[in-house]
């Protein structure tokens, strides 16, 4: 039985489907009911509905799983609470493996989400459990690329002109599932996970123009306004943590780049990383599929 968290999240859509195909038994994570029927729609018929952060909710996670991967939750004020309570309850149910969704270069404590995330790993290499630690680069996200797909610019929060090494989180979730199915193999590794490529704005928005064979400007927006398209219609007064996060990207990305190498992700794949002109020819097709069907 493998645990996953944050089950219907970016991760969790993709590596919950493959998990399933390999024929593991899965138990999601969840917050909410109708999160909870998607997975069960998937075929994951053990599903803990709740708040990570709650203890009891830990445990009831944690009891009688072989393995767990753990996605912190970003934007959570609760997310060190959950990653090292996780931990916590992992060890005392007995669980043999936990691998961990970090992040690229957490040792970077000026931004909020790497110092939470270098403590929760700080905190399982110190547990006795065995582990795997994946540190993805800064994901390609579809998100970034629907403003763009509706005829916008290419929307970014820092420096126009900073260097940004991506990852996709296909590739990322394909080695989770190396580490979650052959867990002896992957033990007490830590992987920096990044794709080929250290790009400015200027050069993602002319790839992105040249699958869409049109213009496409980059164009700098702040932390807040770039926190409205994740904060829906939240009020942001209720979201002090989350515009802390942002805003910390925000100015350590324009300070410096931001850069990782490719090798470890290529090494673990046994091919090349999927490159950011083949995510977003990915996503273009997807995105027109989805247009022709509401048409």
């Amino acid at each position: 039985m493998i645990l996953v968290t944050a089950a219907a999240g970016n991760q969790g859509r993709l590596l919950v489907p493959k998990l399933l195909r390999s024929g593991a038994s899965v138990r999601g994570v969840v917050q909410s009911e109708a999160s909870a029927a998607g997975l069960r729609a998937l075929g994951v018929q053990d599903v803990v509905v709740g708040d990570l952060a709650d203890p009891a909710v830990q445990r009831r996670a944690a009891r009688g799983v072989d393995r767990i991967y753990h996605v912190g939750a970003t934007l959570s004020p609760g997310e060190r609470r959950m990653g090292i309570g996780l931990i916590d309850a992992a060890r005392a149910e007995g669980v043999e493996h936990f691998v961990f969704s970090s992040v690229l270069h957490s040792i970077v404590t000026d931004l909020v989400q790497h110092e939470i995330k270098r403590d929760v790993e700080e905190h399982l290499l110190g547990s006795g459990l065995e582990f795997t630690i994946l540190q993805p680069s800064n994901y390609m996200l579809p998100l970034k690329l629907r403003p763009v797909f509706a005829g916008g610019d290419f929307e970014l929060s820092w420096a126009l002109e900073r260097r940004q090494s991506l990852v996709d989180l296909d590739d990322v979730t394909d080695v989770a599932v190396m580490a979650l199915n052959d867990p002896a193999r992957h033990a007490a590794a830590t992987y920096e996970l990044v794709a080929p490529g250290r790009w400015t704005a200027h050069e993602l928005a002319a790839i992105i123009a040249d699958v869409l064979d049109r213009p496409v400007r980059a164009r700098r927006i702040d932390a807040d306004t770039y926190a409205a398209a994740w904060l829906g219609d939240r009020d942001p007064a209720s979201a002090a943590h989350e515009l802390r996060v942002l805003r910390s990207i925000s100015a350590r990305y324009s300070a410096s780049d931001f850069v990782g190498n490719a090798n470890v992700l290529t090494w673990l794949l046994g091919r090349e990383p999927t490159s950011f002109a083949a995510f977003v020819r990915r996503e273009w097709s997807a995105y027109r599929e989805s247009a022709a069907r509401d048409a």
